[in-house]
């Protein structure tokens, strides 16, 4: 069998395991979707200087958060309960290559990335009324969508390493995400209202860049006033998506081991 065939097969295997724990099912999809819900009624009379309601910013910027939380936290934890109770052990003594198990377990963080951006969109058009860009704009969807898994796919991979107990994996990984989303315009926006430092320090990483991306396609173009360089600036996000899955590439293939002890 190819390395794409067994990492397909792979990938198969890990989404019928994933459906079968309704608990993970549920969490998975539900907080995100549900912290939109409070935010966006919470804050929803708020309305921005270019006439935007304050929960269509909500709903845009909480893609990147749901992307983040899905691949991020999925992909570390994956790894850490596999490395803990013995599959990649396992595995290991199988044909599988470490690129197929890999392969495997990123088509199961991209199936549960569309499934949560849909239910995220879906609640901000039709309990929020965000209006859906035109196909130019879904056209920048698709590279950011596409980055953004990637990259915080590979992240969750690398931080997968520092974990030792599969037990601490939801503390460990949960602790960056939650930092980054007040930081990076996610629950705090505009990004201004945060003192310069802070913003400067978001900058380095990429969830500031996926949010302002993501408003980019879902808000009007007047709402480029309200981020901190006064622009969508998409090929700058492009870049730093860019280079940070490079960056996840590199601390994976210098972390990524079959079992604990090695």
């Amino acid at each position: 069998m190819s390395t794409a065939t067994m990492g397909f097969s792979r990938g198969h295997v890990e989404l019928l395991m994933f459906l079968r724990d309704r608990t993970a099912v549920i969490f998975t999809f539900a907080f995100p979707a549900m912290l939109l819900l409070l935010f966006g009624t919470i804050f929803g009379d708020e309305y921005t200087e270019a006439g935007v309601s304050a929960s269509n910013v909500f709903s845009a910027s909480m893609i990147a958060y749901g992307i983040l939380s899905t691949a991020f936290v999925t992909m570390g934890a994956g790894l850490a309960m596999d490395r803990e109770d013995g599959t990649l052990k396992r595995l290991h003594g199988t044909p599988i290559t470490a690129t197929s198990y890999v392969l495997g377990k990123l088509i199961l963080v991209f199936a549960l990335s569309v499934a949560e951006v849909v239910l995220l969109v879906g609640v901000g058009a039709l309990v929020f009324d965000m209006p859906l860009p035109d196909a130019s704009h879904w056209m920048t969807f698709a590279w950011l969508f596409l980055l953004s898994v990637t990259t915080c796919s590979l992240l969750g991979m690398a931080v997968s390493g520092i974990v030792k107990h599969a037990r601490t994996a939801g503390a460990i990984l949960n602790v960056p995400v939650v930092a980054l989303q007040f930081i990076s315009g996610v629950f705090i926006y505009p990004v201004t209202q945060l003192p310069t430092w802070l913003i400067n320090v978001a900058a380095i990483f990429p969830v500031k860049w996926m949010a302002q991306g993501f408003r980019y396609v879902f808000l009007p173009d007047a709402m480029k006033d309200q981020e901190p360089a006064g622009q969508w600036e998409l090929g700058r996000i492009a870049l730093v998506l860019g280079a940070w899955c490079v960056i996840g590439l590199v601390l994976c293939l210098l972390t990524f081991r079959w079992s604990r002890d090695k």
